[in-house]
């Protein structure tokens, strides 16, 4: 199934459990809508009561029987989830989960001490890696996610989830967002509703970072950003304005990067979008 197939409203899934039969006393209803694949989001329905865990970690559910789970780039082939009723009433299921191959970039000409960084620095880097993992902890119970998400902004894609990356030859972590050129200056937007929980100007490998959180713990994170127009405990509707493209931090040249977590988890934003609009796409030919 292509990847546009598996694009859906979240809306309508909102829609099926608003209007999901109740809770029979001999089975516990358990519904998924998305891929089975590493780096995917997938939205789940289930009795409002129930209790649900996933790789034996419990997950929020909200009052209409909605449920978040997702699966990391190097997922593994198998994850249980269980939904347990108020009475005791048990359903598991073994979910199948389907691997990806992800591409190698090279990266060059960026500043030695970008990709080693010296001792000196490294007191704020972890203290910058604090903020950002103290941010994606949130669990609000908002559901902002349950809108079809936009693009962020428009431009080629130059940089792709799970891509392994060397910079100036020397093998790092995997790319954990979609990079997409655009010039400096060029307004991000809101791809869903949300409430900021970080704000940086001016972070030492992402420059100037926003996360964006959409409840139940999936947020937003843009990276390289010239200019913030938000701060943190701003709510903000979907298409509003959130700052500018830049070339800050760890960057060779104007583009943003998004990214998607579930918690720890980090996802593909692409699962949530679709494809790149035309246009956009046309332009990187």
């Amino acid at each position: 199934m292509s990847r546009s197939r598996l694009r859906r409203s979240l809306a309508v899934t909102l829609l099926l459990a608003l209007t999901a039969a109740p809770l029979h006393a001999s089975e516990v209803p358990l519904e998924l809508d998305g891929a089975f694949e590493q780096g995917a989001l997938v939205v789940g329905h289930t009795d409002p009561k129930a209790r649900v865990q996933f790789q034996g970690d419990p997950v929020r559910v909200s009052t209409e029987g909605v449920f978040l789970i997702g699966f990391g780039r190097d997922a593994e082939k198998t994850a249980t989830l269980v939904a347990e009723a108020p009475d005791g009433t048990r359903r598991e299921r073994e979910l199948t989960v389907s691997p990806r191959d992800y591409h190698i970039q090279r990266i060059e000409g960026v500043e030695r001490d970008k990709v080693t960084p010296p001792e000196s620095v490294w007191d704020r880097i972890r203290e910058e890696a604090r903020q950002v993992g103290k941010a994606r902890r949130t669990d609000d119970p908002r559901t902002d996610f349950l809108a079809e998400f936009q693009w962020p902004i428009e431009g080629p894609i130059t940089g792709e989830y799970g891509s392994q990356r060397f910079y100036n030859g020397e093998p790092r972590r995997p790319h954990y967002g979609i990079d997409i050129a655009a010039p400096a200056g060029t307004v991000v937007r809101a791809p869903a509703g949300g409430v900021v929980t970080l704000a940086h100007p001016d972070m030492y490998f992402s420059g100037g970072t926003l996360l964006l959180d959409h409840g139940h713990g999936l947020s937003s994170a843009f990276l390289h950003m010239s200019k913030l127009d938000v701060e943190v405990g701003d709510e903000v509707a979907q298409g509003d304005r959130l700052g500018e493209v830049g070339s800050t931090g760890r960057s060779t040249g104007a583009h943003l990067d998004w990214r998607i977590n579930l918690f720890s988890r980090r996802l593909d934003p692409t699962y949530l979008v679709g494809d790149m609009p035309e246009p956009a796409r046309a332009s990187a030919e």
